[in-house]
C-alpha cells in the first residue's frame, strides 16, 4: 500500500510537471510508459534520419555540378548528425543504441514511409528537400516544445539544418521549373510523385493513430497528426503556385470559413502497405543499411579498443 501510494505521489508530481512546461530530464521519475512511447518515437526519428541519407548519398556522384555535389553532400552528412544526436537522446532513457539499430535491421522498428520511395532523377533531389524536409520541419519546430528535455534541445540544432535542407530542395526545384520543357517536366513529375508521401509523413489520421492522444497527454508531441499535416498542405500550397507547377490535389480548395485548404484523400491503403514492409524500397533500404553497419564494424570495434587502453593508462597512472 505504501508503494502505491508513493507511485501516486511520483505520478502527480510528474503531471504537475508537464502541465507546468517543466522538462522532465532523464534521472527524473517517469512513467514506464513515458519512457517507451519516447523511446519508441525518438529512435524512429532517429533511424528515419539514417534511411533518409540513401536516396540523396545516390546522387552525390551524379549531382550536375561541383557546387551542387558540395550541397548534397554537406545535407546528407547533416542526416548522419541528425541520427546521432537521436540516438544519443534515446539512449538517455537507458536502452543502447545496439539494441535500437538490432531492431531497425530486423524490422520491429519503423522508420518514415517516404524513404522508401525511390529518387529516379535529379528532380526528386530536389522535391525531397523541398517536400520532405519542408515535412519535417513543420512537424519538427513543434518538438522544440516537447516535455523531454533532452529530445528537445537536440530538435533545436536539427530545425535549423532542416530549414536549409529545404531551402536547398526548393531552389533546385525552381530552377528546373524555370528551365528548358525537359525540366520543367522533370519537376511537376517529382512534385506528382512525393506529394502524397510527404503528406503521410504526418502518420495515420488522429482517430486511427494509436499513440497520439497519450504523447498529446504528456506534450510529447504539441500538435495532432492532422494539425500538422494540415499546416503543410496550407504552406506548401503558394509555394507550388510561384513554381508554376499545377497542383497534385486536383480538390485543393481555400475554404474560408475553416481559413484552410481543402484537401482530397490520402491512399491509405498505400500508407499501410509501405510501412508494412511492401513499398517499392523497402528491402533495399534495410539490407543497404545491414551492409554498411556490418562494413562498419571495425570502426567501432577500434574506438572500443582504444577506449579500453586508454582506461587502462588510466588506471594504472592512479
Amino acid at each position: 500500500m505504501q508503494g502505491d501510494a508513493n507511485d501516486r505521489e511520483l505520478e502527480h508530481s510528474f503531471l504537475r510537471r508537464i502541465g507546468e512546461e517543466q522538462k522532465i530530464e532523464p534521472k527524473d521519475w517517469m512513467p514506464e510508459a513515458y519512457r517507451q512511447s519516447l523511446l519508441r518515437q525518438i529512435s524512429q526519428h532517429a533511424h528515419s534520419e539514417v534511411i533518409g541519407m540513401q536516396p540523396e548519398g545516390n546522387y552525390l556522384t551524379r549531382a550536375p555540378s561541383l557546387r551542387r555535389k558540395a550541397v548534397l553532400l554537406a545535407k546528407v552528412q547533416d542526416e548522419a548528425g541528425h541520427g546521432l544526436y537521436l540516438y544519443s537522446a534515446a539512449e538517455t532513457l537507458g536502452t543502447p543504441r545496439s539494441e535500437m539499430i538490432a531492431a531497425l535491421q530486423s524490422g520491429a522498428a519503423k522508420y518514415a514511409s517516404i524513404f522508401n520511395y525511390p529518387a529516379q532523377t535529379w528532380g526528386d533531389v530536389g522535391a525531397i528537400g523541398w517536400l520532405v524536409d519542408g515535412a519535417a520541419i513543420v512537424n519538427q519546430v513543434s518538438l522544440q516544445r516537447t516535455s523531454y528535455g533532452p529530445y528537445a534541445r537536440g530538435m533545436v540544432r536539427i530545425c535549423k539544418e532542416e530549414s536549409f535542407h529545404q531551402r536547398q530542395g526548393y531552389e533546385i526545384m525552381l530552377m528546373l521549373a524555370q528551365g528548358s520543357a525537359a525540366q520543367r517536366r522533370m519537376a511537376q513529375d517529382s512534385l506528382n510523385r512525393f506529394y502524397w508521401p510527404a503528406l503521410m509523413m504526418f502518420g495515420p489520421t488522429d482517430s486511427a493513430s494509436a499513440h497520439s492522444a497519450r504523447a498529446m497527454q504528456w506534450k510529447i508531441k504539441r500538435e495532432t497528426n492532422d494539425e500538422l499535416r494540415q499546416k503543410f498542405i496550407d504552406q506548401t500550397v503558394p509555394q507550388i503556385e510561384f513554381l508554376g507547377l499545377q497542383h497534385p490535389d486536383p480538390e485543393i480548395c481555400w475554404n474560408a470559413e475553416r481559413n484552410h485548404y481543402d484537401h482530397g484523400e490520402i491512399d491509405w491503403d498505400e500508407f499501410y502497405a509501405v510501412i508494412n514492409g511492401n513499398g517499392h524500397c523497402n528491402r533495399q533500404r534495410l539490407a543497404h543499411h545491414i551492409r554498411a553497419h556490418r562494413a562498419g564494424a571495425w570502426v567501432r570495434d577500434a574506438v572500443a579498443a582504444h577506449q579500453q587502453k586508454l582506461a587502462q593508462r588510466t588506471a594504472a597512472a592512479t
